[in-house]
Order: structure tokens, then sequence, then C-alpha cells
């Protein structure tokens, strides 16, 4: 035998290559970077509430600190005391991430 003569594709088979193409391709620049974004996500999501559910214990935990361990000289009218000392406490901290957080992004 010379050789066989190829039939041409029909337009169906075009069509259907076509398609499986453009759902391999959609799936891998589509589909698959958005599941990892999403799980990257999620993960954010859990470490910054579990950040902002530490830091307020922590708070707390100054609070009630200096409220038990100073006795009787923050009482009466000296009460207030703890709970401004606390807030300053969290003010320089809140301050110092956030311009830690400034600091990165001039960086970028």
């Amino acid at each position: 035998m010379i050789g066989r003569i190829r039939r041409a594709p029909s337009v169906g088979d075009q069509l259907g290559d076509l398609r499986r193409t453009l759902e391999t391709y959609v799936r891998q620049q589509l589909v698959e970077p958005l599941q990892g974004a999403g799980r990257r996500l999620a993960f954010g999501l859990v470490g910054g509430l579990l950040v902002g559910l530490g830091g307020i214990l922590l708070t707390l935990a100054l609070l009630r600190a200096l409220q038990t361990e100073t006795g009787e000289a923050l009482d009466g009218n000296w009460s207030f005391v703890p709970y401004l000392v606390t807030l300053l406490v969290v003010s320089i901290a809140s301050g110092g991430t956030l311009s830690l957080v400034r600091r990165k992004d001039d960086r970028s």
C-alpha cells in the first residue's frame, strides 16, 4: 500500500477538541490557583482571629494583674490607673505594629 488518505476531521470533532482544550486551560489557569488562594485566605483569617484573641486575653491579663498585684495603692480615687496603663500599653503595641506594617509596605 502506498499510503492512506487521511480524512479531514469533522466540525463536530474539532468542536469537541476545542471544548476539551478550553476546559483544561480554565482548570489549570483559573480553578486551581483560586483554590490555592482560598486555602491561604482561610489560614490567614484563622491566624488573624487567633492573634486577635491572644491580644485581647493578654490585655485582660495585664489589667487584672495591675488591679490585684498593686494592693491597696491603686484603690479608691486611683482605681482608674490600671485602665490607663493598660490603654497606654495597648496603644504603644498597636502603634508599633502599624509602623512595622507601613515600613514593610514602603519597601515593596
